[in-house]
């Protein structure tokens, strides 16, 4: 999976956990700022955590995603643990 597909899925995702912020989160590039940018809270976090999980197969336990400031540090990790 590539960049681009990571981005599109992770897109997805993030505009089924916040639909208000669906316009930022659909013209974001990979350095808009998560919480800044796109509006991204705790609970929209949690959600994406999961859904993260269960759409990439990847296991965010041990990552703080807390230390995610960016949609680039997102995929970068996605990609990772790919």
């Amino acid at each position: 999976m590539d960049r681009q597909e990571i981005i599109a899925k992770l897109k997805d995702i993030m505009v089924f956990a916040m639909p208000d912020s669906a316009d930022a989160i659909n013209t974001c590039t990979e350095s808009s700022d998560l919480r800044t940018d796109l509006g991204l809270n705790s609970v929209g976090l949690l959600y994406i955590v999961i859904a993260i999980e269960e759409s990439f197969g990847v296991d965010l336990s041990d990552a703080d995603f807390s230390d995610f400031n960016t949609v680039k540090d997102v995929v970068d990790y996605i990609k990772e643990n790919l």
